[in-house]
């Protein structure tokens, strides 16, 4: 298993998608801190005004509404930014879709199955592989976000101790999150079927459609426990061992998920 890791990160540091997937997450979440910039601080104001994005009339409207950042902190506007919605976890998981189908389009699947009998490791490689990026994604997103605060000067910065629980947690499920795109480009073998369900589980459709029809019968409570909802309104502070729960959510969807997708793996004919 340890050689197939090396070779995972050895083609994954080569793959052309890491970087274009990252600049995407890094354009994105400078646009959005340049535009709180512009609606929500003094100096932002004036330069929108003098850019013609609102009138004196408007400005003023603006600064009787107040200040919106007044109440946040450097950890929630990270999670405003790039984390809560489902954006992070989408981009992440069109990474992980074009790395896994890659094997399958170009026959190197057969090659690696021939040459080891369990192939169970392959799934568990596959899911470490994409544990790394997505620990590098957080750091660097995280890190990026540090700098465009400094930069703007929007908010005050907050306690490492909830910045450390909150990326902990957030990493263990948005890989849990990658397992589960692992798991369809291992059943279905494509990378267009891999991002359309990246899409539709990572940004919530699915999970929010359907919380919205069990709701109608009093039954939602399951939308709880899913990796979008704990992934948008996880908890950013632990404040007891309740807030410890999205810890277990997301060890049981990784387990599951990889058991799922090594025993489709084992029993398809390669």
């Amino acid at each position: 298993m340890f050689n197939l890791l090396r070779m995972d990160l050895y083609r994954i540091k080569r793959s052309p998608s890491v970087y274009i997937c990252l600049a995407i997450l890094l354009s994105l979440s400078a646009l959005c801190c340049w535009l709180v910039w512009l609606m929500e601080t003094p100096d932002g104001r004036q330069t929108a005004l003098k850019m013609g994005m609102f009138e004196l009339e408007e400005l003023a409207e603006l600064e009787a509404e107040g200040n919106a950042l007044a109440d946040m902190d450097l950890l929630e506007m990270f999670r405003d930014v790039g984390m809560d919605g489902g954006f992070y976890c989408s981009i992440l998981g069109i990474v992980v879709a074009l790395f896994v189908c890659m094997d399958f389009q170009s026959g190197y699947i057969k090659n690696i199955m021939a040459a080891h009998r369990n192939r169970w490791t392959y799934v568990v490689s596959k899911v470490l592989t994409a544990g790394f990026v997505n620990f590098l994604y957080l750091l660097i997103s995280f890190g990026f976000c540090l700098l465009m605060n400094f930069l703007f000067h929007l908010v005050p910065f907050t306690s490492w101790n909830n910045i450390l629980f909150y990326l902990a947690w957030a990493w263990l499920i948005s890989t849990a999150f990658t397992s589960l795109i692992i798991a369809i480009c291992i059943f279905t073998r494509s990378a267009a079927l891999g991002i359309l369900g990246t899409i539709l589980f990572g940004s919530g459709i699915i999970v929010t459609f359907l919380s919205y029809l069990t709701n109608l019968f009093h039954l939602g409570q399951w939308a709880d426990y899913t990796l979008y909802f704990n992934m948008t309104y996880g908890p950013s502070v632990c404040t007891g061992i309740g807030d410890l729960k999205v810890f277990a959510i997301g060890l049981v969807f990784m387990a599951l998920y990889t058991a799922a997708a090594s025993i489709a793996l084992t029993r398809q004919d390669i």
